[in-house]
């Protein structure tokens, strides 16, 4: 399979070539390979001829882990699993839960998860669009990303008490409902904060020379290649490759009948661009943070009353904290549910429960014996899936661009690990 790089490496052997040829170690500790990743690159002079990656040097066992914790419990794991948008990974791995369980959500939770996983979209595109001016050196860039994320750690601080690994979701639902006003400061900081923050990125990087030189046919991958390859999310839909499960697979409020009451899914479009190369996959990245916004404002002004758990008698539902506190029966049900893992059992069989995370398609897949814990828990990231096209994608590319192209796959490395 030929990726467009408008190059073809020598035939010579690195004899003939002497000192031309030679072996660059980039990574693992270099701080532009966003994590613990190394790429070994072969040079031809300035052109790399060959790059060996090589995936991961965390050696966390996050798959193994999910066969050894509970249902609740691994939810702690999947936050450190991509930890630039974590509640994203709360919502997959319930997702696949759930299915597993055959649990019908409220639809109080649907609209709440909605929310939280384009808030973690916004959160995660704009990490990843900082990171990129910073790999073609705009520190000015990295800095604009950064403070506008500081409003969304604060928004799911007040959410559910933790910033960074926050583990909002439970088998059945979420931790706690919003607090008054939430709502409201989410719709502040969509209306007012985040537009100019997007404008200032649209002004700062793509009308900037430098930044368009360093990201426009660069990192070139086809309509088919992406395809072949079984690449997802803004890496895939750069390419033209229209694919996206919250309009082709839908979940939660992207379903039609979501609050129960027939109300049809969330209105939105999914960007799309042709050139496939780094700059597309910038814009594409851009023109998805205004289509999350568009989602959760729709989502707010749709929001059902309910509870956010599914219903006591489904027995699977960890009780309330003000039950637990208060009165002697709560205390028991949490004991039943935590120490003995009462109702946590799931019939015989097997899952796979996917979303679209904010790089492609997050999805677990789950064997069940019966027991408390899954008898198999294996995942499908969408970083260890698109990351296999580097070393084919940067053949030919000059040094310079090896960190643009791996910054426009936003390759998370706890993703990576196995």
């Amino acid at each position: 399979m030929s990726m467009a790089t408008g190059y073809e490496p020598s035939l010579h052997t690195a004899a003939e070539f002497g000192e031309d040829r030679w072996t660059l170690n980039f990574g693992p500790q270099h701080p532009a390979t966003h994590g613990t990743l190394h790429l070994q690159l072969e040079l031809d002079g300035e052109r790399v001829v060959k790059c060996t990656p090589h995936i991961g040097y965390l050696h966390s066992g996050f798959e193994k882990l999910g066969e050894h914790l509970n249902y609740n419990q691994y939810v702690v794991v999947t936050d450190r699993m991509n930890y630039c948008s974590p509640i994203c990974n709360n919502v997959a791995w319930h997702t696949a839960v759930e299915k597993l369980f055959g649990i019908e959500l409220t639809p109080r939770c649907k609209a709440l998860r909605t929310i939280v996983q384009e808030l973690g979209r916004i959160q995660d595109h704009l990490l990843c669009l900082g990171a990129q001016a910073l790999d073609v050196g705009g520190l000015t860039g990295f800095l604009y990303g950064f403070n506008e994320r500081e409003g969304i750690y604060d928004l799911l601080e007040d959410l559910c008490g933790a910033r960074f690994t926050v583990s909002y979701t439970r088998v059945g639902g979420v931790v706690r409902d919003c607090p008054d006003g939430w709502t409201d400061q989410v719709l502040h900081y969509l209306r007012e904060v985040l537009p100019p923050a997007i404008r200032d990125f649209e002004a700062l990087l793509i009308r900037n020379r430098i930044f368009v030189e360093r990201c426009q046919g660069i990192g070139v991958i086809s309509h088919d290649d992406a395809i072949n390859w079984s690449l997802t999310g803004p890496v895939a839909r750069a390419s033209g490759v229209k694919r996206d499960l919250r309009k082709d697979e839908p979940y939660l409020c992207f379903e039609d009948g979501w609050d129960g009451r027939g109300a049809p899914a969330v209105d939105f479009k999914v960007p799309i661009a042709t050139t496939g190369d780094v700059m597309g996959r910038v814009l594409v990245r851009l023109e998805e943070m205004r289509q999350s916004a568009r989602i959760i404002e729709q989502v707010i002004q749709r929001m059902p009353d309910g509870p956010v758990m599914v219903l006591p008698e489904q027995d699977v539902a960890l009780p309330d904290k003000r039950e637990i506190y208060f009165s002697i029966e709560g205390l028991i049900h949490h004991f039943e549910k935590i120490m003995t893992n009462k109702g946590l059992e799931p019939p015989v069989g097997e899952a796979y429960g996917a979303i679209e995370a904010p790089n492609g398609e997050l999805g677990f897949y789950l064997v069940s014996d019966g027991g408390n814990c899954a008898y198999r828990a294996r995942c499908r990231p969408p970083s260890f899936i698109n990351y296999q096209v580097y070393p084919v994608l940067i053949e030919g590319h000059q040094i310079s661009d090896v960190v643009a192209v791996l910054g426009s796959l936003n390759i998370i490395a706890a993703e990576l690990d196995r």
